[in-house]
C-alpha cells in the first residue's frame, strides 16, 4: 500500500502532465514555447512546469512498477536478471523387465546435464584470474539511454551488451569451459523403481535436473518407465492374465496342475466339466498397487485343446467313446458335450 506522501507526489506530477498537455494542445502556446522556451508560456497557463526535463519514465515506473523504471512496486531489470533462477527439468527413459515392474528394482540410469566446470569451479575465469566489474555499465548490468521527445526526457533501460547483464566481464576465460562456467557431462544415478509401475509411469528425482543460475535451485529429473512384454503373461491394470491349454480329459474330469506365476509355480485346480474360455482366478498373484494396498489377481483363461494327431490306440479309444456318447445333440439345453463326456469316462 503506497504511503500518503506517495499519493501527494503523484498528484503534483499529474498537475505537471496536465499543464504540459495544455501547452502542447494549444497551437499558440506551442508556437510560443518553440520560439522562446519556458519564458514564452509564462503567464499563459504553462509557467508551473518544464516538460523538457520531465522524466516520464520515472512517472510510469512510480505508477505501474515497469521494469527498468524503478519506483513503487517495481524492480529494476538488473535486479530481475540477477535474481536466483531455478534450473530446467530433464527427462530420460528406463526400460524394465516385466517382473521388475511388478516387484520394483534399483536401476542405474545415465543422462546428460550441465555441471560446474571442474577447472574453474563454475566461475568461468581461468584459475589464477578473476572476473572484473564491467566498465560499460559500471557493474549494474544495464545501460540507460535518454531520448528527448515532445513529452520530455524518456529514459530507456536495456541489458548491457558487453557483459550480457551480469555486471562482470572475464578478461581471461577458462580454457576448459570457454568462460561459460559449466560443461556438459554424462551422469549416472541409481533410481529406486517402486513395485507396481507400468508403461508411462513417471518418477521424479528432485534436484537432479539442470543447475540453477545465480544460486538458484536445480531442476528435477523425470524418468519415464517402459515395460518389456512377457512371453506368457499379460497385464491388465493390476491383474495378470495367463492363457492355459488343457486336454479334453482334464476338462471333463477336472485336474490339479502346476501353472506359472510371477512368484513361481503354483498349483491350480481345474474343476470337472471346465468349458473353453473359463476364467479361473488366483487371488493375490497379480501386481502390487503402486500407491500401496492389496495385490491384483492372476486370471487364468482356459482353452480346451482338441487332439488332431491321434495314435492308433487313442483313435480306438475315441471311437469307443463316440459310440458310448451316441449321436444325440442338445440345442438350447444345459447338458453339454463335456457333461456327457464326464459321465461316460466316470461310468455314471
Amino acid at each position: 500500500m503506497p504511503s500518503v506522501s506517495w499519493f501527494v507526489n503523484m498528484e503534483e506530477r499529474f498537475k505537471e502532465i496536465n499543464e504540459a498537455y495544455q501547452v502542447l494542445s494549444d497551437p499558440d502556446k506551442r508556437a510560443a514555447y518553440d520560439r522562446f522556451g519556458k519564458a514564452g508560456v509564462s503567464g499563459m497557463g504553462g509557467a508551473g512546469f518544464d516538460y523538457t526535463t520531465m522524466d516520464f519514465s520515472e512517472i510510469l515506473g512510480d505508477l505501474f512498477g515497469f521494469g527498468g523504471f524503478g519506483g513503487f512496486g517495481g524492480r529494476s531489470s538488473g535486479a530481475r536478471r540477477n535474481a536466483p533462477r531455478r534450473g530446467a527439468d530433464l527427462q530420460t527413459n528406463v526400460k524394465l523387465k516385466f517382473e521388475e515392474a511388478v516387484f520394483g528394482a534399483d536401476k542405474e540410469i545415465s543422462f546428460s546435464r550441465d555441471e560446474k566446470c571442474t577447472r574453474c569451479s563454475g566461475s568461468g575465469a581461468e584459475p589464477g584470474t578473476q572476473k572484473v566489474k564491467c566498465k560499460a555499465c559500471n557493474g549494474t548490468g544495464e545501460v540507460k539511454t535518454t531520448r528527448q521527445t515532445v513529452f520530455g526526457s524518456m529514459v530507456q533501460v536495456t541489458t548491457c551488451p558487453t557483459c550480457n547483464g551480469t555486471g562482470e566481464t572475464t578478461p581471461t576465460p577458462c580454457t576448459q569451459c570457454h568462460g561459460r562456467g559449466i560443461e556438459r557431462k554424462t551422469v549416472k544415478k541409481v533410481v529406486a523403481v517402486p513395485a507396481g509401475v507400468d508403461n508411462g509411469t513417471r518418477i521424479r528425482m528432485s534436484g537432479e535436473g539442470q543447475p540453477g543460475s545465480n544460486n538458484g535451485p536445480n531442476g528435477d529429473l523425470y524418468i519415464e518407465i517402459s515395460v518389456a512384454d512377457h512371453p506368457i503373461f499379460r497385464r491388465y491394470e493390476n491383474d495378470i492374465q495367463l492363457d492355459l491349454k488343457i486336454n479334453v480329459a482334464q476338462a471333463a474330469l477336472g485336474a490339479e496342475i502346476e501353472v506359472p506365476t510371477v512368484d513361481g509355480k503354483e498349483k491350480l485346480r481345474i474343476p470337472a466339466g471346465t468349458q473353453p474360455g473359463k476364467i479361473i482366478t488366483m487371488k493375490g498373484k497379480g501386481v502390487p498397487a503402486l500407491r500401496g494396498g492389496t495385490r491384483g489377481d492372476q486370471k487364468v483363461i482356459v482353452d480346451v485343446v482338441t487332439p488332431t494327431n491321434l495314435t492308433d490306440e487313442q483313435r480306438s479309444l475315441f471311437e469307443k467313446l463316440a459310440v458310448s456318447l451316441g449321436t444325440e445333440t442338445t440345442v438350447g439345453g444345459k447338458t453339454t458335450f463335456w457333461d456327457r463326456l464326464k459321465e461316460v469316462i466316470s461310468g455314471e
